[in-house]
């Protein structure tokens, strides 16, 4: 099932979209529990996809992927293993959202993520279980500002720059049709009227699988409903300039399409 959040002419609400992606069902409340229709449906074309998710806290697992971590840092991922990070709610931005450069970062790049979206309160959560507390999949593109990254020694500010969290397009819940060691994700970049493939990978270079990277997590944080956790970007990040347009693409979800302007 998708799970998507929407603006319609009566206001902001969740809902499922059909498989065609044509169609977009109200529901009443949340999400975290079975889906209560209302009866309200409105033709996807003519409502506005939102960030499916506003959560919490996004919890990132970095240096994720050895080739990423070769191109960025140029060291292995030996002597640089995975870490935690943190990127704050407020550069969530949906679907066709603006991702806004300001004049103080000056090398932004893209990171096509998949995300986990969180269904209930979990700490100390065991590798092997880590699907019980996972309401589905999306994708978030990490926006990466590295001349702040490498100049401030720590990613806050790099990261957490407004609108530098693209998500969506929707959350899929349906985790069984994942092979979760075989999922495609892929970054199209739209440059002066080209488009190219820069991000063309698969989570079968994941440093740390799923289970893994949330029981790191919840060794040291209490994960809430709707925190979303990004599990790492591969190789092939590029800068970004404004008048591109950025797409992730990871298969059995769908795409992120964004538009980079100057803030």
């Amino acid at each position: 099932m998708r799970i998507g959040r929407i603006a319609t002419p009566e206001g902001m609400c969740f809902c499922v979209i059909d498989d065609e992606g044509t169609t977009a069902k109200q529901i009443s409340g949340h999400p975290f529990e079975a889906p209560q229709f209302t009866g309200k449906e409105w033709p996807l074309a003519e409502v506005r996809l939102l960030a499916p998710m506003l959560p919490g806290k996004i919890v990132a697992l970095g240096r994720n992927y050895a080739d990423h971590v070769a191109e960025v840092f140029q060291k292995s991922a030996d002597a640089l293993p995975p870490t935690i990070f943190l990127k704050p709610s407020t550069a969530v931005v949906g679907p066709g959202a603006a991702i806004k450069i300001p004049d103080f970062a000056t090398k932004v790049e893209f990171e096509g993520e998949v995300a986990m979206v969180i269904s209930k309160p979990c700490k100390n959560v065991k590798a092997d279980d880590w699907q019980d507390y996972v309401l589905g999949f999306t994708i978030l593109n990490d926006v990466s500002s590295r001349d702040l990254q490498f100049a401030d020694g720590q990613w806050a500010r790099a990261k957490g720059i407004d609108t530098f969290a693209p998500m969506g397009p929707w959350i899929e819940t349906d985790l069984s049709k994942f092979e979760f060691d075989n999922i495609s994700i892929k970054a199209h970049l739209t440059h002066d009227g080209e488009t190219t493939t820069p991000q063309d990978s698969n989570s079968n270079q994941m440093i740390k699988t799923f289970g893994e990277i949330l029981e790191m997590i919840t060794e040291s944080m209490t994960l809430l409903p709707g925190d979303v956790v990004i599990t790492g970007s591969p190789a092939g990040t590029k800068e970004m300039f404004p008048g591109d347009f950025i797409e992730i693409e990871v298969a059995g979800i769908g795409k992120l399409g964004n538009p980079v302007e100057r803030a």
